[in-house]
């Protein structure tokens, strides 16, 4: 997020309307949650951590509220997109495997993206998570956040939801799919 604007006072508040739009609408999302201090936290959140959450948006993660972290008092944000966001797809899992990758390289990898937006890619964990509070990725697939022990072997995992039940898979990780993106989250 080096070398980028803040958001203008405009562009702060568009994107707070769209989130508590979005919280009213998907109030089931964070039960015991209140807008209020959600709001407050936005309000004073630094210029990078509003930047991030904008970036999810507009890469189209509909970012929304999923708990509250009582230990650090911070709000964690998961993309909650019905899809893999679209503007994150047809990329491989990290940069050694796009380096790796001889031809028909794709533009970016999950995460170079993440790091670059300043968001986390869910774990497998966070997945199965996201997916007890909807069906997401009923037709697209998000890569996640892969042990260094598959890794080191070249592999990185997915996950999915078909046939109502979440599946795992794996895959080389320099592979990309136009159906295959990634989620984020952030904490603020």
């Amino acid at each position: 997020m080096e070398n980028k604007r803040e958001l203008h006072a405009d562009q702060r508040e568009e994107l707070i309307g769209i989130l508590k739009a979005r919280f009213a609408k998907n109030i089931y999302r964070h039960a015991g949650i209140e807008w209020a201090k959600v709001q407050t936290k936005l309000e004073n959140a630094p210029a990078e951590r509003l930047l991030s959450l904008s970036e999810m948006e507009s890469t189209g993660g509909e970012p929304d509220v999923v708990s509250h972290d009582p230990a650090t008092d911070e709000f964690i944000f998961y993309d909650c997109s019905a899809e893999s966001p679209k503007g994150r797809r047809s990329i491989c899992y990290d940069h050694e495997a796009l380096e790796a990758r001889k031809e028909n390289k794709p533009e970016n990898s999950a995460i170079n993206m993440a790091a670059e937006m300043g968001i986390e890619v869910l774990t497998e964990e966070q997945y199965r998570q996201l997916q007890q509070l909807g069906s997401f990725d009923t037709k697209t697939s998000s890569w996640v956040k892969t042990p260094e022990a598959i890794r080191k072997h070249g592999g990185a995992i997915f996950c999915d939801r078909r046939y109502n039940h979440v599946f795992t898979y794996h895959n080389g990780a320099e592979s990309y799919y136009a159906a295959r993106g990634f989620r984020g989250l952030l904490r603020i």
